[in-house]
Parts: C-alpha cells; sequence; structure tokens
C-alpha cells in the first residue's frame, strides 16, 4: 500500500515508548531542540505556534501547529501539538473506562495511532510525546503529529466525479471511491476498535487517494461493540451531504462494508438502528442551527 507522508506506513509500527515521561522521535530531535522544546516544562510553555479553537474540548486541552524542520528534509512540515493540561478527576477517570485501563490522555490516543498503523490503518505519524503523574492522576499529557501531506479531509473536499454531470465515467469513478471508503472503514472496525467521532472530517484523503483516520483521541475497543459501530457509522451517514451521496450511493457503501452482496435481515436490523441515531443526532443539532448535511440538498435535488 502507498502512503502518504506523514502518516503510519501499513506494517510499519514505529512506537515511541520507554520508562521516560518525555520522547522525540529521532527526525525531530534536533528541530524541536531548535524551538527550545527540550522537556515537558519547554513544551507547556511554548507559545509560538497557532493555537487552534474548537468548541466543546474542555479548558484543560490546547491544540495549536507550528512548522518544525526534520531532519533530511528540504522543506518545514506542519505539526498538530495536542496539551492536556490537569485534567479534571471525574474526566480521567470517564477516559480509563473507555479504554479500560489506565492512561493518560496523549498515551491513549498515541497507543490507538500506533496499534492502528500495526493493523495496516493509515494514522498519522507520531514525532513526540510525554506525560507526567501525580500520586494517582494525571498531571498533564502531549502529543505531536505531523501533517498529513497533499490530504484534504472529506468533509471539505471530494474527487472531482462527485462534481458535475453524472456520466457514466463520472459514475463508475464515484462507485469505486465508496468501495473504497467502505473497504477502509471495515478494516478500521475489524481491529476491534471504535472511533466514536468517525465524521467525514476525520478521514482524510490523499491526492493519490489513500484514507487515512485523524483524531483518534477517543478510539477504543469498547465492551458495547454494536453500540460504537452503530454510532461510527450513523456519524459517516450523517455528515455524507446528500447533494454528493444518494440512498444508491449509502446502501453501496454499506454492502461492501459489511462484505455482503444483497441486505438480509441482520442489515435491515443494522440499519434501522443507524438511521435512529442519525435522526437523534439531528433533532439535537437542528435545535442548535445546524443543518445536517445528509438532509442538505440543491436546488436541483439531492
Amino acid at each position: 500500500m502507498k502512503t502518504t507522508t506523514g502518516t503510519h506506513p501499513a506494517g510499519r509500527h514505529d512506537a515511541i515508548c520507554g520508562p521516560s515521561p518525555f520522547f522525540v522521535g529521532e527526525r525531530f530531535k534536533d528541530a524541536l531542540a531548535g524551538l527550545g522544546m527540550t522537556s515537558l516544562d519547554a513544551v507547556f510553555a511554548f507559545d509560538s505556534g497557532r493555537h487552534l479553537v474548537k468548541p466543546n474540548i474542555g479548558r484543560f486541552r490546547r491544540r495549536l501547529w507550528f512548522e518544525a524542520m526534520p531532519a533530511g528534509s528540504r522543506q518545514p512540515v506542519k505539526i498538530f501539538l495536542k496539551r492536556y493540561d490537569r485534567p479534571p478527576a471525574i474526566r480521567q477517570i470517564l477516559n480509563w473506562l473507555s479504554h479500560r485501563k489506565r492512561s493518560s490522555f496523549a498515551s491513549a490516543e498515541r497507543e490507538a495511532i500506533e496499534q492502528l498503523a500495526a493493523a495496516g490503518v493509515n494514522t498519522p505519524q507520531v514525532m513526540a510525546a510525554g506525560e507526567q503523574w501525580g500520586l494517582l492522576f494525571e498531571r498533564r499529557s502531549f502529543l505531536m503529529t505531523e501533517e498529513i501531506r497533499d490530504s484534504q479531509p472529506l468533509e471539505r473536499r471530494l474527487p472531482k466525479c462527485f462534481d458535475g454531470a453524472a456520466t457514466p465515467a463520472a459514475l463508475s469513478e464515484r462507485r469505486e471511491f465508496i468501495r473504497r471508503l467502505a473497504a477502509f472503514v471495515r478494516r478500521f472496525h475489524q481491529t476491534g476498535r471504535r472511533h466514536r467521532d468517525l465524521y467525514l472530517s476525520h478521514v482524510f484523503c490523499s491526492d493519490a487517494g489513500e484514507f487515512c483516520l485523524i483524531d483518534l483521541a477517543r478510539s477504543s475497543r469498547p465492551v458495547q461493540q454494536r453500540r460504537f459501530q452503530i454510532k461510527d457509522i450513523a456519524q459517516l451517514h450523517y455528515s455524507a451531504p446528500a447533494r454528493h451521496f444518494s440512498r444508491t450511493d449509502r446502501l453501496r457503501f454499506y454492502l461492501t462494508y459489511a462484505g455482503h452482496r444483497k441486505i438480509e435481515q441482520q442489515d435491515k436490523t443494522f440499519l434501522r438502528a443507524v438511521v435512529r441515531k442519525t435522526l437523534r443526532m439531528a433533532r439535537h443539532n437542528v435545535k442548535h442551527g445546524a443543518v445536517p448535511p445528509f438532509l442538505e440538498v440543491t436546488a436541483g435535488g439531492p
């Protein structure tokens, strides 16, 4: 599998692990040293990047990006930094329950990234990570990942075949794209993990057509596998705009995802649950003034 720059290639597992609370990948040691980020304290004091604001993520969590020059590169790359500073105890306990073990917020996401990469699912490349603990609870932790180059989230950009006239060639390309996307999501779920935030904004596609999953902080192997499988598929369904994805497209996606040639009784049960979940999400968001993408239509219809 060809892999986009800035992702973990399938089968490769560059784990950053060990007894120290502060780790940096070899490619970025000099770059981070040049920025003064040589310790946990320095990483949390760093304020030269561009802050990324996202609602409802908790005051203890901060995100920003900056540029750094990795070893062997001729141009700087964009680095995304997540910092968790004194997370509330109740949030930590809920995080432990979700991941079924005691771990920091940053290490839980790093583990998801590295395990998925080892299973052949493209993920962002981890370049640095660290954590600090008190007697029982996490005091702070951080995770740095490299930008996924030449890629865009599917929420922002779909292949050109989704625009313009539905010619036979364009329809063929759309169907192939949907088949590959469904196979990618199926491979992800076969690892036993559920994303829990699987909107099209968190699925990137490169110029070469390779998919990559991002924002894996909530990804886990939950006890209630089916519940969160339904949630993941409902989130994809919800975020897929009606002007680009027809009912037939969505059915085609599901059949490939399920590995079935036709709809069976168990599929009908699953799909009804997905629709119920999607409608609950839509009702909630409509109350807050948002138009659900799966209900959006253009003047000419979906």
